[in-house]
C-alpha cells in the first residue's frame, strides 16, 4: 500500500491540486525556478525550509 504524502501548504494529505507548483508573483504560471520571488530590490526575503532530505533517505523512502 502506497503511502499518501502531506500537504505542503496545509494541513491534510496531498489531494493532487497542484497549488505547491504555481509561482508565488503570478499564480497563473507554473514554478519553474527562475528565482524572481527571492531576488529583486526588496530589503529582506527568505525562503522557509522545513528540512533536508539526503539521497540516502530518499532512496529508502521510494
Amino acid at each position: 500500500m502506497k503511502s499518501q504524502r502531506q500537504c505542503l501548504l496545509y494541513d491534510r494529505v496531498c489531494i493532487g491540486c497542484g497549488e505547491c507548483d504555481r509561482c508565488d508573483l503570478d499564480p497563473g504560471k507554473i514554478c519553474d525556478n527562475c528565482m524572481k520571488c527571492v531576488t529583486g530590490n526588496a530589503e529582506y526575503r527568505s525562503v522557509a525550509i522545513d528540512g533536508i532530505v539526503l539521497q540516502e533517505e530518499a532512496a529508502e523512502t521510494h
